[in-house]
């Protein structure tokens, strides 16, 4: 099968599983991935075709989404192998799936460029005016509060606990999200990441003068 119609067929597989998905990682999040891995293969020289399809199937193994990351990956590489691509394709394509994810922050580093384009372009829609809406979409999917004064958000987590830990919504913001700017690993998602950073911050500041349900002071007023 031809490299385009197999990316083709791909992309309409995904979308049949994951266009009803109420979590944020629905088909709108791949497409939005997919296509910052594009731009970003292009701009750092990495190769294409193994950036988008890794875009494309990465949430097809996550355990917010699949039973078990073990049973995603292998029903990525059936796929990927009944049509048509080389074992090198699947390798690649598979290990930079295997290890993309945040997972509480501790994980190692992507060990090829393509890895790190698609690690980025994951990334920069959990940030910005995009993951603050997906945030708020997961915390509600999974029955969250949106946020709890008393209780304060975790420095450092384990993978275990970065899975397992109900938490708030907010902390979410302060427990990952605020965190992934510092963590792009191209010079293209850095300078995206820096803009959306800046969104998040605006938006936190302003939820915490609202969240008292208190008048804010006006102009000449003491």
């Amino acid at each position: 099968m031809e490299t385009d119609q197999m990316i083709m067929e791909a992309r309409e597989y995904v979308k049949d599983r994951l266009k009803s998905e109420p979590s944020g990682h629905d088909w709108w999040h791949i497409y939005r991935v997919a296509e910052w891995s594009k731009r970003l293969a292009e701009q750092e020289g990495a190769d294409p075709v193994v950036c988008e399809l890794a875009a494309l199937f990465h949430d097809l193994a996550d355990e917010k989404i699949v039973a078990s990351k073990e049973e995603g990956m292998a029903a990525i590489s059936s796929w990927l192998t009944e049509h048509g691509a080389d074992a090198a394709l699947v390798d690649h394509v598979l290990e930079i799936i295997g290890t993309m994810s945040y997972g509480g922050g501790g994980g190692r580093p992507m060990s090829t460029l393509e890895g790190r384009v698609v690690q980025d372009a994951d990334r920069l829609d959990a940030i910005g005016a995009i993951g603050i809406a997906r945030t708020f979409a997961f915390g509600g999917s999974r029955g969250r509060l949106m946020y709890d004064p008393a209780e304060p958000p975790r420095n450092s987590m384990t993978q275990e606990e970065y899975r397992s830990r109900q938490g708030t919504t907010v902390n979410h913001f302060y427990e990952k999200l605020l965190k992934l700017k510092d963590l792009m690993n191209t010079p293209a998602a850095q300078r995206e990441a820096a803009a959306r950073h800046a969104f998040m911050e605006q938006f936190l500041a302003q939820f915490q003068r609202e969240w008292p349900g208190e008048e804010a002071p006006k102009k000449g007023r003491v």
